[in-house]
């Protein structure tokens, strides 16, 4: 896998919208996720058809390609951030001219439904790209400082690091009200104990299996997968999405599950009860609420990257990102 150019203070980072529309953003909260990514040390640029909006909060497949293409066209945008998730980013995929890409190699960073654009464009072009905040979570006030920590660890430097829990979690809906949520201690926890390493592919889990049958699915063989999904889903749509996931290799290295939204209603004792089911999470190292997807604080990690896993320390270690 190729490795996008870190990023650097001075850098241009273009946001595009290949999901849902920034429009659906208040004003004030674009600025500050502006400024804050301009207090890294970025200058932040946004694609032409970022604010605009159809019936379903998006834009249309033509105007979302073209401002992917211009991002990574553009030799002065070092980074792309997408606005923030959505439903049919994958409606894109047929369109994208993956050689650009290959010949422009850049930071591309988001999560959610960004899942099954990230995973394509890796699968297609080599390129390692990035699950991690969108522009939108920038606007983030409370947790923001583990959210950035991470984020540049990942995206500005290339010295292998371990990846550590935060001291607190929530998934208050922090758009609505800033000031008051409800944050409680974060855990990681070991399903089953043991080591590994390898190929890191996964992110959102319903979307990342929308690219199944598709040429835009990787190869999951002997893979370390993260995944993760968001309140949307219930204990049988997620043990369904798992097991499909899993049926596509033989045998996977390891399985990392990023923390459920309180509103699935996946509670650790229904969680179990999915994971007993499949022999093989008992002969793998397997972690589960660690902090990624779609509660808040997250980290970023690398789709098609190297990560090593030691499951009963509860470490997670970046190698090649």
């Amino acid at each position: 896998m190729g490795i996008p150019e870190k990023l650097k203070r001075g850098d241009e980072i273009r946001i595009i919208a290949p999901s849902r529309s920034a429009s659906i953003l208040s004003e004030e909260g674009v600025q500050v996720a502006k400024e804050r990514l301009e207090n890294l040390g970025f200058v932040v640029s946004f694609g032409k058809h970022v604010f605009d909006k159809d019936l379903h909060n998006s834009t249309s497949i033509q105007q979302r390609v073209e401002d992917l293409h211009e991002a990574f066209a553009d030799k002065n945008v070092k980074g792309i951030l997408t606005v923030i998730g959505g439903f049919n980013s994958n409606e894109l995929l047929p369109y994208i001219d993956y050689e650009l890409i290959k010949e422009n190699p850049k930071v591309f960073c988001g999560y959610s439904d960004i899942t099954a654009i990230g995973t394509a464009i890796t699968t297609q072009t080599g390129m390692v790209t990035y699950s991690g905040p969108h522009f939108s979570s920038f606007q983030m006030k409370k947790a923001q400082a583990y959210q950035t920590h991470f984020f540049k660890q990942c995206l500005m430097q290339d010295t292998p690091f371990e990846l550590e829990p935060s001291e607190q979690w929530t998934d208050d809906a922090w758009y609505l009200d800033q000031e008051n949520r409800n944050f409680e201690e974060t855990a990681w926890k070991t399903y089953n104990a043991g080591e590994a390493s390898g190929q890191l592919w996964g992110g959102n889990l319903c979307t990342l299996n929308l690219l199944q049958g598709t040429t835009y699915m990787p190869s999951i063989e002997n893979a370390i997968l993260f995944v993760e999904d968001d309140e949307m889903t219930t204990p049988e749509t997620f043990a369904r999405d798992l097991t499909s996931l899993l049926q596509n290799a033989k045998s996977i290295k390891a399985l990392v599950i990023g923390r459920f939204q309180r509103a699935s209603k996946i509670s650790e004792e229904q969680l179990l009860f999915i994971l007993d089911k499949h022999p093989l999470l008992k002969e793998i190292p397997v972690l589960y609420d660690v902090d990624f997807g779609h509660t808040q604080p997250m980290f970023t990690f690398p789709i098609g990257g190297e990560v090593q896993v030691d499951s009963l320390k509860g470490l997670l270690k970046l190698v090649r990102f």
